[in-house]
């Protein structure tokens, strides 16, 4: 097998969830006591988190190229970002490799395609719901893709960066996520993207009448086949 180089801590909550899809996706694919080979990178979020939101993106772009580099230098063989939200600085990451970068949004995408899907509802922080990077990468695979509203952004991006990256499952949250959901499907939405690593922790596909698509466990999926081979 190769071996597979995780950027996580971002947050951990859903980086261990990595950890243990990937295993589990290596395990039924080649059986026995088989397991992936990981190299793991995990951030301090606290710190991530006031770069995002003091727009310091230069900053944090040149800190994951570092980290991406000293992934390849200890023997990884592919880069895996185990968050959505900061393939913002994918570009970023990839120039400074000479090994495969698996992006979370053309792994997502490639699995609505081969669903059948065309128009989707997307949900995930402020970031990646507002601006292009992502969205733009979804489109390049010939989906349309619907956002919630402002107020419902708001609540989106609150619960998962006050609850789900702290660990914390709550069911008025939930509520609000299937409330936010049926809005989407209602405009429209033949499907829904958890596009936030953290949100297959409060919802899932008993929450909303249609498919979800789990970036998460996609990503995941991609990392443990690549390691395959």
């Amino acid at each position: 097998m190769q071996t597979v180089g995780l950027i996580g801590g971002m947050s951990w909550e859903s980086t261990a969830l990595y950890y243990k899809l990937i295993n589990e996706r290596v395990r039924d694919r080649m059986g026995k006591l088989h397991s992936a080979p990981l190299l793991m990178y995990s951030y301090d979020f606290q710190e991530i988190k006031e770069m995002q939101y003091a727009g310091r993106w230069g900053e944090a772009a040149s800190s994951l190229a570092e980290v991406a580099r000293r992934l390849e230098r200890a023997g990884a063989r592919a880069i895996v970002l185990c968050t959505n939200t900061m393939h913002k600085l994918a570009p970023d990451i990839m120039s400074s490799v000479t090994i495969p970068f698996i992006h979370i949004g053309d792994a997502t995408a490639q699995r609505i395609r081969a669903r059948g899907y065309r128009r989707l509802g997307l949900l995930g922080t402020k970031f990646t719901m507002e601006e292009d990077f992502y969205i733009d990468r979804l489109r390049a695979h010939d989906l349309d893709v619907l956002v919630p509203p402002a107020d419902e952004r708001a609540d989106v991006n609150r619960i998962i960066y006050d609850e789900l990256c702290l660990g914390i499952v709550a069911a008025p949250s939930r509520h609000r996520y299937q409330d936010v959901m049926a809005t989407l499907v209602a405009r429209g939405a033949e499907c829904i993207v958890l596009g936030c690593t953290e949100i297959t922790m409060l919802v899932g596909r008993d929450d909303t009448a249609v498919e979800t698509f789990d970036t998460t466990a996609i990503h995941a999926e991609a990392a443990a086949d690549f390691a395959i081979g």
